[in-house]
């Protein structure tokens, strides 16, 4: 199973967040991944679509952007437009999710679904035909540097049961507390995509910082 690592800007030195990023890219980071709060749905306000259009203007890796927003359908069009390859979104932010769902893909970016710890994944058996991506937060959402709560490799190892049986290609990705001591954990629970934000841009050597993370799951196995 291939590794990827999507580094969250959320994490970065603002002042530095150019050098920063490239450094990133440098040591083989696939995605950048952008978090958005709108300070309703967790208790913390956050990046807009401009960011993601200045993202644009420094790389040409994908922006993987997770809405942590209340109604999120009202920002489909503007992340679009801007240039964001993926578009994550909680199920309870909305009513109709797979009318979202079909709204991103329309819109020309991947679908993504993400669930909090406390979610149950009920939703998911509903419309995995309908999601490119599956979310799952490994720490309560709003704030970056927490520890990775060991409930989520259970979540992940059921969402990657669930994929498997109905033969899907969505990507399993995980956001919260991902280090080198937890990345092999999630790993090898069933997750591919790993959103890192203090273990990549609160290292001296985001470059190393991201090498480390893909040698820590080829060699704990």
């Amino acid at each position: 199973m291939s590794i990827r690592i999507a580094p969250s800007v959320l994490s970065t030195d603002l002042e530095r967040m150019g050098e920063q990023i490239a450094a990133a890219v440098a040591g083989g980071a696939e995605w950048l991944h952008v978090d958005v709060m709108d300070g309703r749905f967790v208790p913390n306000l956050t990046f807009g679509a401009p960011l993601i259009r200045a993202l644009k203007r420094i790389t040409d890796r994908p922006i993987d952007v997770h809405l942590m927003v209340q109604e999120p359908e009202r920002y489909i069009a503007d992340f679009a437009a801007a240039g964001a390859a993926v578009f994550s979104f909680h199920p309870e932010a909305t009513i109709h999710v797979q009318r979202q769902l079909a709204a991103v893909r329309e819109a020309g970016m991947l679908a993504g679904l993400a669930f909090n710890p406390g979610t149950p994944l009920t939703v998911l058996d509903e419309v995995v035909d309908d999601v490119d991506l599956v979310l799952v937060m490994s720490v309560n959402p709003g704030f970056g540097g927490q520890r990775y709560l060991a409930s989520a490799s259970d979540k992940i190892r059921r969402v990657r049961e669930i994929l498997d049986r109905r033969h899907s290609k969505a990507a399993l990705e995980v956001d919260g507390g991902i280090t080198v001591e937890t990345i092999a954990t999630a790993w090898r629970a069933g997750a591919d995509t790993f959103v890192a934000g203090t273990a990549v841009f609160g290292q001296s050597d985001p470059a190393e910082a991201v090498r480390q993370l893909k040698r820590a799951c080829a060699t704990k196995v």
